[in-house]
């Protein structure tokens, strides 16, 4: 009798007043949400790079999320250890898309919202943002970008880059200059450019191809991470 006592009294509480069951219920509801925004963001996300491992570890970082705020919900000591031990952890990992931070911010707002025992609100809200970025954010004809990274070589040196950059900017909506090498036997110019509403990248290689025949010339995206 004594032993059936004990074992319903673990399955319900811990003794430091986190119920086993519901948090369970919770747990496997944030996983279930995790998964969700995991393929959300597969499906409707314009990112260029990463994607999978991206994708990969979002229901990982909930879960891990939803764990801390489990344990130190109920302890200010253990609250008190966690900030300590995140004051020496450095994370290095770059993000190169501002995209990818909604969604890692997202995961960890999940792991919060069920961790903190907020199962109904978290769910409404997380699907408010996720039809949100369904109707904004993942809109790719407004995503689409306008911006292109424009790498020029020439050796003629009296072609000026003054002159270059009258070429680029008679067919371009705005121009910004990244990055000038200029050399005895090389000239390199890096701009990224605005193109005009019906631009024609044959127009300008020939307009820079026209002052010097032996420039190479590069177009590519400005978000495009190599």
């Amino acid at each position: 009798m004594n032993s059936n006592l004990n074992l319903n009294d673990l399955l319900t509480s811990n003794g430091d007043g986190v119920e086993v069951i519901p948090t369970l219920a919770a747990f496997v509801v944030c996983l279930a949400m995790a998964f969700i925004l995991r393929t959300f963001y597969q499906q409707r996300s314009y990112s260029l790079s990463g994607k999978s491992h991206i994708a990969s570890i979002i229901p990982i970082l909930s879960a891990v999320v939803f764990l801390v705020i489990v344990v130190v919900k109920s302890s200010l000591a253990l609250s008190l250890g966690l900030v300590g031990a995140l004051s020496i952890v450095r994370f290095r990992t770059p993000i190169k898309e501002p995209e990818e931070l909604v969604y890692l911010f997202l995961a960890i707002a999940i792991g919060l919202g069920y961790g903190a025992g907020h199962i109904l609100i978290t769910s409404l809200l997380v699907t408010l943002i996720l039809i949100v970025i369904y109707l904004w954010l993942s809109n790719r004809e407004g995503a689409a970008t306008s911006d292109y990274n424009f790498v020029i070589n020439w050796r003629d040196g009296s072609v000026s880059f003054e002159t270059i950059l009258q070429h680029v900017s008679e067919l371009s909506e705005s121009v910004k200059l990244i990055r000038l090498d200029q050399g005895a036997e090389k000239n390199m110019a890096v701009l990224q450019l605005s193109p005009k509403n019906e631009f024609n990248f044959d127009q300008i290689s020939k307009a820079i191809q026209s002052l010097d025949a032996d420039s190479t010339i590069s177009f590519y995206e400005a978000n495009t991470n190599w």
